[in-house]
């Protein structure tokens, strides 16, 4: 069960609202656990076993870890325990190599815990908060679970700090208000999903069905375009409707996403494409280099790292190594050049082709195949356009201009100047009525495809 799914927006949804707010307020953190273990339950048991046992185990690292961290030297093994666990939770079932492992271990063989990258990012960084002494073992059970398995951020996050999650836990806003507001962001998150991520994916299939050799660069481009704004859609689209299902409950989250597409910069497009990881990845990072100058060798070569890291714990395959590789030079590069008046003319332009191409790395699960795609965007089959891309254009070419204007905070900025005029009441009556008639259409063509999973290969 995913949030795009009918069961749960017509079903779960309502009905744990219901539920958690007709208990008092001292109860609903009990409840709303509850409540995800539900969740969890009805994605599989065995996705229900793993978190609870994922959970305990990353619960008693941390109490033990304060326990025994000043008291001898064995205080440091519960940390590394903890965290030897949780890493080779994702290697195990990341790993293709771990099949047979998984298979001894009596494991479904389609099973999956979804959301891993992001909670497993969330519980090492609450054992490495414990183990530095910048907080407190959690001792309430009930709210170390609900950090790590809360159901609506468990899919898509976003990640955040064990405090802030606190501080968000005390100051809820619970109400007709927030669940009006989280309603409203949950339907506009949706809405990217079916209209636009779905629509992508199919331009994506169609462009990759072909093969290599015989893409010409117009068809080549317009796949990897269809697909790096098709992971933005869909990634963009789940976090939205998890701030939106987390507000309908009180919780009043960070988006994942800030606008990303067509920044004028390489790195500045990253940083708005899963801020909280980043940020986290970006901390990492300047713990390692510390030690170094600022414009030293081992530095820079620590940078690029860190990025091939990031990219391989998003795909957990060679391709993702080399595409951070990739993009961790291209900053460096661009760094060089940081100060040059060129930059701000073609900024967006650079940026825009510089993702895309690199994007083409992760497309298919060998590298022989990402560099033959990529060869086929640089002209090598010899062959500008034809009669395929001129035929994906006359379909296609109305959506993805609607879909990069989506991209963009123009529409954003819009709605804020709407918002000081006076036509403002206007927009505020109107807003719930094209909400309801994009839930409804959503609805519609989530009945008629059946549906509504795709491209989920990043969580």
């Amino acid at each position: 069960m995913v949030y795009s799914s009918l069961l749960f927006i017509y079903g779960f949804l309502p009905l744990s609202l219901l539920i958690y707010y007709v208990f008092p307020k001292k109860y609903r953190s009990a409840v709303l656990l509850a409540e995800s273990v539900v969740f969890c339950g009805m994605i599989s048991l065995w996705y229900l076993a793993f978190m609870m046992i994922y959970v305990i185990i990353n619960y008693a690292s941390c109490r033990l870890t304060e326990k025994q961290k000043n008291s001898d030297k064995h205080g440091i093994l519960p940390f590394v325990g903890g965290v030897a666990f949780d890493t080779a939770s994702i290697f195990i079932f990341r790993f293709h190599m771990f099949e047979n492992l998984r298979d001894k271990l009596g494991s479904a063989a389609d099973f999956f815990p979804i959301g891993i990258s992001f909670f497993t990012l969330s519980a090492i960084g609450v054992l490495t908060d414990v183990f530095r002494g910048r907080i407190k073992a959690e001792k309430s059970i009930v709210n170390f679970a609900l950090y790590i398995m809360m159901f609506p951020k468990l899919i898509m996050g976003p990640v955040i700090s064990y405090p802030k999650f606190i501080c968000a836990s005390e100051k809820r806003s619970e109400g007709l208000s927030a669940i009006g507001e989280g309603l409203i962001e949950f339907i506009k998150g949706l809405a990217k999903k079916i209209l636009f991520a779905d629509s992508l994916y199919m331009l994506w299939t169609a462009v990759s069905n072909t093969a290599t050799g015989e893409l010409s660069v117009l068809t080549a481009w317009l796949g990897a375009a269809a697909y790096v704004l098709c992971l933005y859609f869909t990634l963009s689209s789940f976090s939205d409707m998890c701030v939106g299902i987390l507000l309908c409950f009180g919780y009043r989250y960070p988006k994942s996403f800030n606008y990303p597409m067509f920044s004028s910069r390489i790195r500045t497009f990253y940083s708005r494409w899963l801020i909280q990881v980043f940020k986290s990845f970006r901390k990492s990072y300047h713990l390692a280099a510390s030690p170094f100058r600022k414009e030293s060798l081992c530095r820079k070569l620590i940078y690029v790292f860190f990025w091939a890291s990031l990219g391989f714990w998003y795909t957990f395959n060679l391709n993702g190594f080399v595409w951070g590789l990739l993009i961790g030079t291209a900053v460096l590069i661009e760094k060089r050049f940081s100060n040059a008046k060129m930059l701000d003319m073609t900024g967006i332009i650079y940026t825009f082709f510089a993702v895309v191409l690199s994007s083409a790395v992760l497309f298919g699960g060998e590298l022989v195949y990402s560099f033959r795609y990529i060869i086929a965007m640089l002209g090598g089959n010899g062959v500008l356009a034809d009669s395929v891309s001129l035929y994906l254009v006359k379909s296609y070419f109305v959506l993805i201009l609607i879909c990069m204007y989506a991209s963009t905070d123009l529409f954003r900025n819009v709605r804020v100047r709407i918002k000081k005029m006076k036509i403002r009441y206007v927009f505020e009556v109107i807003t719930p009525i094209v909400m309801l008639v994009l839930l409804v259409v959503c609805t519609s063509l989530i009945s008629y495809s059946g549906s509504s999973g795709t491209m989920l290969m990043m969580l």
